[in-house]
């Protein structure tokens, strides 16, 4: 083993000794440890599933499996339960992956701590980015990033908000930006921007050349919506009940289709198959009369989210963090009120 990796192993025994089971106290004393093999088993954790989780750590299937094995073996227990294509995590597992996911947290604070003294606008900031989002405001922001602040690249990833937040969490990413609310506490919050949301019809539709619509109109219509594990589908039912499948009988619309993105909802609708709502920045131009889709805005009290970047607590580089909220604000998204003087809090 290398010499990098065993001061990988050491450090990950030096974290995990403050464990409070036999277990832990157990993972403690083996000192071939590597930190690589803590992220294998939470992302197996995470996904039930070692190709995937392979694939979310970019290496092979067979490196991951054998080094998960190796690490079982020096352990004497089984984290995963293996049958055919389920994995189940044990019970020992699933305390064993808990303090791993703490050790990568606290990593990257060490990470962090180290570089306090260092420029805080000189290097790559990790940034991820959730997929409603990302399309429209990611071009005209990473422009004004490289205007801006050139020194300081940005490590892009589109995900889903769960995802990105165990990334975050994990050290794999420096901040996020996503939409409000999110499932996770202890993070530092800017909001930057809030964006209502509009119906998008087919061109010859009956509510076309409407001024507005009310969310309870929707009920008759056939709606199209994004897959379950997008915040933005979970948003629109929030503040459009009357679209949940789920509602009461009589109460709910007429049918629903889910769609994988935003693009591919827009699409179905511009060939007549329903309707949808979408994130004002999403559309090009409210007023267009041309091309086979129309923009209407709801009736007041008008559906709207609220996007903000997180951070983690301990995460020093407060100059990046300011770099690109001020980027967001001139960046030009249009569709959206920008939150100027919106202060930082914690989530």
């Amino acid at each position: 083993m290398s010499g990098m990796a065993r001061h990988d192993g050491y450090f990950a025994k030096m974290i995990l000794k403050h464990g409070d089971t036999i277990s832990i106290k157990k993972i403690c004393e083996d000192n071939n440890m590597t930190l690589t093999e803590l992220k294998y088993i939470v992302a197996v954790a995470r996904v039930k599933h070692f190709g995937h989780a392979a694939e979310a750590c970019f290496v092979a299937q067979p490196t991951l499996s054998v080094a998960i094995k190796k690490l079982e073996d020096e352990l004497g227990v089984v984290i995963f339960e293996r049958g055919g294509t389920e994995i189940s995590v044990t019970p020992l597992g699933a305390q064993i992956v808990a303090q791993a996911e703490r050790v990568l947290e606290q990593t990257a604070t060490i990470r962090e701590i180290a570089n306090q003294n260092k420029d805080p606008l000189a290097g790559p900031l990790r940034l991820g980015i959730i997929y409603t989002v990302g399309p429209y405001l990611l071009p005209p922001l990473v422009k004004t990033m490289i205007e801006q602040v050139p020194q300081m690249p940005l490590v892009l990833q589109e995900n889903f908000t769960v995802r990105l937040l165990e990334l975050l969490r994990q050290g794999e990413l420096d901040a996020a930006i996503i939409a409000l609310p999110f499932p996770e506490h202890g993070l530092m919050v800017q909001p930057l921007y809030d964006e209502p949301f509009v119906v998008a019809l087919p061109k010859h539709h009956a509510w076309a050349n409407r001024s507005s619509i009310s969310a309870q109109d929707l009920k008759s219509e056939t709606m199209l919506l994004l897959g379950n594990g997008h915040c933005f589908r979970d948003q629109v039912l929030e503040v459009c009940p009357e679209m949940s499948r789920f509602s009461t009988a009589g109460d709910g619309i007429a049918r629903t289709f889910e769609g994988s993105s935003l693009e591919t909802i827009r699409h179905m609708v511009a060939s007549g198959i329903g309707i949808t709502v979408l994130p004002l920045a999403s559309v090009p131009d409210l007023d267009a009369k041309d091309g086979m889709l129309r923009y209407v805005p709801f009736t007041d009290p008008e559906p709207s989210r609220r996007v903000v970047i997180v951070w983690r607590k301990s995460f020093t580089r407060h100059a990046a963090i300011e770099a690109v909220q001020k980027a967001v604000l001139d960046c030009g998204l249009k569709g959206v009120t920008l939150l100027h003087d919106a202060l930082a809090v914690e989530g």
